[in-house]
Order: C-alpha cells, then structure tokens, then sequence
C-alpha cells in the first residue's frame, strides 16, 4: 500500500502541522496551510466552518451516494516536553492528541481519490474544535456546529479515525455500538463569606469546607448509583479557593468531568450531581452554581458499516484488525456517528517510546509510518461504501 513518494510528502506536512498547533476555534495558521495544500492538489473546498476555520472539501464523480471522511485540527494547551527536532513553535500549544497525524492524512486520502474512478461524492471535512467548546458562549464543539450547518445532510456514512500510541503501527482497532462515552465537562463555583481564619471563623461560610463535601460526595455517586458492571466517572480535577493563609475564602471554582457510556446513566450521573450540589448548598447556608461547560454524546459505531470496511482494513494493515473494549475517552465524532452510519477506528502510532506515554502527554511521540496506513486506508474505505 505504501507510496514513498506520498509518504516523504506526507511527513513534511505533518511536521509543519506540529510546529504550528493552535487552540480550537483559533485554528488560523492550521486552516490557511491546509487551504494552500488543497489548492496544490487541486481539489475544490469550502471554508469558513464552525465558527471560520473549518474546511469542507469535495470529489465528486458522477451520481450516488455521498461518504464523508473526517478530521481534527485543533491542538491542546500543553507545553511541549516530547525533545523532538520539529517541536510546537508555540508556547503552551501542543499537538499531543494527535490531530496534526489525523490532518496529514485525509490529505494524504486526498491525494489517493483524486485519480480514482468512482460515482457518487466524497467529502473531506477538516473540523476544528475537537477538544471542547473553548470559550465558544454557545458551548458547542466543532464536531456539534458541523452537524448543525448541514454538512452531513446529504451524507450516507462517515468514516474517522484517531492515533493510538499504545499500539503497533500496522494495527487497527475497533468497537461496535456504544464505543466511546458520553461525555461532559463542568464548573462548579461556590459563594460563601470570608472571615479571619482565627479570631472570627464563625462569621464566616467557607467555600473550603463546602467544596470538600462536595468532592465527597460527588466521588460517591458512581458506587452507588451505577451498576458495577456498568461504566461511569466523575473526577474533579481543579480546586481553587483562598488567597492567605489566615483568611477564609469567600470564592471557590471546581471543574470536574463526568462520563457514562450511554444516555441514560450519563443523565442519572448528571441528575445526582445537582441533587448533590442543591443539598450541601441547604446545608451550609452557600450559593452553588453548576455550569455544564461542553458535553458530548457517546460515540456509536455501524455493524454494517465495519462489515463493509473490513476486508478492506485486513489488506492495508498487516498486524490485523482486532476489536477493543469500550474506553471512556471522548470525541465529538459522535455528533456525526448520531447523524448518519459511521464508525470511527483507533490506528496503531506507537513510537520507539513502546507505548510510554498516551495522548495528551508533553513528552508523548507518535510514529509517522502510521500515516501512509491511515490515507490508505482511509481512501479505500471511501470508495467501498460507494459501490
């Protein structure tokens, strides 16, 4: 399957992408070199997506039925720590999910179709926006604002896929049905009174001492409301209160996630939590206000969509394609996957690192021979679900 000539093309790419990684919804420099290399290949697009920089370029062919292949370009804030020689060029920006490897190859895909014969229409959808709503007052991903101005109207399938640094390149993984979870990120402030710590603590509410019930608390929801053999989390993962050690804080700020891997108890985990956070804000006398900040539904891959792309997949990967349990990771590829038959696979990346660090990690590398795999692949599937 491999094109060398392609493949040189392809890591060049990939390591100007990784140098140049941009907060989601910010993706300007991302966008406007992804324009330039669609415009060499010669292939007609759209932009303006999502809020700007998103991308939608077609192949059309003919008449028949329309597959649309997918995406991320967005990066994460994280300094960069990997040592490698094309590291981000932008401080507290890094590509550690990946989404630079993700970018190369559906233009590398691109590059494969672009000769090809077939009927019906390919779209190419460069999304921005994967990792959250970043600001966005709506509190919508770009995955949720890409449904919502219709690019997926006309569309049968949707194919994905994403880096995984903990297997062999050549491999391919998969789940059916519920693959990734429900997902939702919070913030909880909570509004108390501020006192001397020693002389008067009676006049005060402290926010430490309600935020701390309420991190019990909310720790105990999945023991006890989820069945054991069912999948749930909730993490706070930020505390902030307090700015002198002999004064009570007045303000604290909690966020925190929940997931669950299907509606329902993604809505019981949801419920309880505010049942929680009205309680202990009876009990202490305390304003608590709950913000959900961005939420994604779970992923749900098509049966009959992996039936048709699975001869496919053994040809290009020599290591097989083997199914994998469930994750509760999250993407917004499932605002596509609940509009129309989708799935979305995990590709072998690991480096010479042998599986030390996962995405989101500052020192995680990815192994760039997963990328000619990945277009391959990619680029074939297409035209299967176009037959």
């Amino acid at each position: 399957m491999e094109n060398f000539s392609i493949k040189e093309n392809l890591i060049k790419i990939r390591r100007h992408l990784h140098q140049i990684p941009e907060l989601g919804y910010q993706e300007f420099e991302t966008s406007k070199f992804i324009c330039e290399k669609l415009e060499e290949i010669g292939i007609p697009f759209k932009k303006g997506f999502a809020k700007g920089t998103g991308i939608v370029a077609e192949l059309k062919k003919g008449e028949g039925k329309t597959v649309l292949l997918r995406a991320d370009i967005d990066a994460l804030p994280m300094q960069e720590i990997s040592g490698l020689e094309f590291s981000s060029k932008n401080d507290g920006v890094m590509h550690a999910c990946g989404h630079d490897i993700h970018t190369t190859i559906l233009l590398g895909a691109i590059m494969n179709l672009k000769e090809k014969d077939f009927e019906g229409t390919i779209k190419f959808v460069f999304q921005p926006s994967e990792e959250g709503a970043n600001g966005d007052l709506e509190k919508k991903s770009g995955g949720q604002r890409i449904v919502e101005e219709g690019v997926l109207d006309d569309v049968d399938f949707a194919v994905g896929l994403h880096v995984n640094p903990l297997a062999p390149v050549r491999m391919l993984n998969y789940t059916l049905g519920n693959a990734l979870a429900c997902a939702g990120n919070f913030t909880i402030e909570i509004f108390g009174k501020s006192s001397h710590a020693g002389a008067a603590p009676q006049l005060a509410k402290d926010v430490v001492l309600v935020g701390s019930a309420l991190v019990q608390n909310l720790h105990s929801i999945i023991s006890r409301n989820i069945a054991p053999l069912e999948a749930g989390v909730v993490s706070i993962a930020e505390f902030h209160a307090g700015t002198a050690p002999n004064v009570i804080a007045d303000y604290a700020r909690l966020t925190g996630t929940l997931r669950a891997m299907n509606d329902e108890n993604f809505e019981k985990i949801n419920n309880r939590i505010q049942q929680i956070i009205k309680g202990i804000s009876e009990a202490y006398d305390t304003e608590i206000k709950f913000t959900m900040d961005s939420y994604y539904p779970s992923v749900i891959n098509s049966s009959e969509v992996h039936q048709r792309l699975e001869n496919i997949a053994k040809n290009v990967f020599p290591m097989g394609v083997h199914p994998i349990e469930p994750t509760l990771g999250a993407e917004d590829f499932s605002f596509y996957s609940r509009k129309v038959p989708s799935m979305f696979y995990f590709i072998g990346a690991m480096s010479e690192q042998k599986g030390e660090f996962f995405i989101h990690h500052p020192k995680v590398i990815f192994n760039e021979e997963c990328m000619t795999f990945g277009s391959g692949f990619l680029a074939e599937s297409a035209l299967e679900l176009l037959r």
